[in-house]
């Protein structure tokens, strides 16, 4: 009986529970329906998203359709549990920090739209004045008189010896290049004393042509070299440096194939603008005021060059600089279009004060050697030294770095580059840098052995056009052989100035690192571009 009874309570135990969830299901089906029937109600406005407007704070999945009655789940305010801090304990509000420019790859403003506006009106005028001075060429070339008679000698004995030597230009660009790429170790010196060699010799071979015009070149030519030999001398103990920094500089060239795709173009163009130069200059001669013409030409054609130098070195400075900062493979021909378009003004620009920025960089250096005391040498001294210190800081070449990278303008890239050489203490070095030295000297020495050829062929055809084609042909050697050494110039000039910006760069050795404690421990002695300074015996 107590085991019935037992039996009996526990199925009146589950009954009552069964009960009490049919209770609960009828509730819960009860209130679904009420919601079911207030959605109804409102079927009239057409249903959106936009209108599941409120959530509840405590079970984000619980959604309340607008005009819909929720059960009141709300619970008190936290506000109201919390203790309200004294004003003694309330943090002050923190003051925004202004944020720091941030510098843009993909600038799409033009830069220096007043030098770029320069350049294509003298390219406007230049063009013009080609063409129309070519037709006078060709009109002389037609009649029958003194003016046929020497234009017909000059376009035989004269016209092609330039055409040769745009052409050995051109291959000896090419072969600079390619060996400066592939032993740059041994390069450096193989150029600093061929330079030497070749320069000596030009000038001794015009020298025995016994020609008054001959000789005054000559002489020009035999002073550069003993100052070339004298340099390469001064230079010695940075060669090994120098060679240290092309090889690390020249590596990311192989992962771009057609990182000389732009020096294809600008050589190109740049033989075929030669050729209806010297056209020009023809016609220049049965015009009025032939020398100011000619002269004009000239310094027409050294600008375009150089233009043409810098288009080439905007384009690989890009690609390298984005690889060293942000590690992409940048197209080629995409920084080409850049350099021609929105970077053009800077180039142009550039062309015209960097030339002779390095030049008083060699002034600079040769005052520094100077010693005594003369008061008044040393006031132009000082003189001198300032303006160089001024220009360094507004005009560099090492601007073309940021200039392609971010799409500066040349004075402000020109500025922040410097200062980021004074930041990581990189300004010895760079002064020191002997990589324009270098690309310049294979201009001069490609000049050189152009005039060798050239002088000789000369001499043997027409003695009385010997002195001009030599000077017109080192000329066409240099500015071609400069265009083709603009891909390593360029390199390096990456390689210090990315460094300068992101020394921490994983694509960085310590090879500027080593040099710079070297430099400050007294284990290497440079000599870099003086600042300006005042020696005690002027203070008293």
């Amino acid at each position: 009986m107590e085991g019935g009874g037992k039996e009996n309570e526990a199925k009146e135990e589950g009954e009552k529970e069964n009960k009490v969830n049919v209770d609960v299901k009828d509730a819960e089906k009860q209130e679904v329906g009420l919601q079911e029937k207030t959605a109804e109600s409102s079927t009239g406005r057409r249903f959106n998203v936009s209108r599941l407007r409120n959530l509840n704070p405590y079970n984000p999945l619980r959604i309340a359709f607008q005009g819909a009655r929720v059960p009141n789940l709300s619970r008190p305010p936290v506000a109201s549990r919390v203790a309200t801090p004294s004003p003694a304990q309330t943090a002050p509000t923190p003051t925004p920090q202004p944020q720091q420019p941030f510098n843009t790859l993909s600038s799409r403003s033009y830069t220096n739209r007043i030098s770029l506006f320069l350049f294509l009106l003298h390219m406007v005028a230049a063009v013009g004045l080609v063409f129309f001075l070519g037709y006078k060429a060709v009109q002389g070339l037609l009649k029958t008189n003194s003016t046929q008679r020497r234009e017909k000698r000059i376009l035989e004995f004269w016209l092609p010896q330039v055409e040769v030597s745009a052409i050995l230009s051109i291959f000896l660009a090419f072969v600079w290049q390619k060996a400066v790429r592939e032993w740059p170790q041994i390069m450096v010196r193989v150029i600093l004393w061929s330079c030497f060699v070749t320069s000596l010799a030009a000038g001794i071979l015009l020298l025995c042509f016994q020609r008054a015009t001959t000789d005054v070149v000559g002489v020009a030519f035999i002073c550069f070299a003993v100052g070339n030999g004298l340099y390469a001398c001064w230079v010695s103990h940075r060669i090994g440096f120098c060679a240290k920094v092309f090889v690390k500089s020249l590596e990311p060239v192989p992962k771009f194939s057609d990182l000389n795709q732009p020096t294809y173009w600008m050589l190109g163009i740049g033989f075929m603008w030669i050729t209806l130069w010297v056209v020009a200059v023809i016609g220049a001669l049965n015009f009025y005021f032939p020398p100011l013409i000619v002269i004009a030409l000239f310094l027409s054609l050294a600008w375009t060059a150089e233009v043409m130098r810098n288009v080439s070195n905007l384009t690989v400075s890009r690609v390298i600089a984005l690889y060293y900062l942000r590690g992409m493979q940048s197209n080629t021909q995409c920084c080409f279009q850049r350099a021609m378009t929105r970077n053009l003004g800077s180039a142009s620009l550039g062309s015209l004060f960097v030339p002779a920025i390095e030049a008083l960089r060699i002034v600079a250096r040769g005052l520094n050697l100077l010693e005594g005391e003369d008061e008044f040498m040393f006031s132009c001294a000082h003189c001198c030294l300032r303006v160089m210190e001024n220009i360094f800081r507004y005009g560099n070449g090492w601007a073309y770095v940021q200039i392609a990278a971010y799409g500066k303008g040349f004075v402000q890239a020109s500025q922040q580059t410097w200062e980021l050489f004074e930041k990581q203490g990189m300004e010895a070095i760079v002064d020191a840098d002997m990589t324009s030295a270098v690309c310049f000297l294979t201009g001069v020495c490609s000049g050189s052995i152009c005039v060798l050829s050239t002088a000789s062929w000369t001499w043997a055809v027409h003695k009385g056009f010997t002195a001009t084609v030599s000077l017109l042909t080192f000329f066409i050697g240099y500015l071609l052989t400069r265009i083709g050494m603009a891909l390593p110039q360029a390199c390096v000039s990456c390689y210090y100035v990315c460094y300068a910006e992101n020394p921490q760069n994983r694509l960085f050795d310590r090879t500027i690192q080593d040099r710079i404690e070297m430099i400050k421990s007294g284990q290497d002695v440079v000599v870099p571009t003086p600042r300006f300074s005042i020696p005690r015996r002027f203070t008293v």
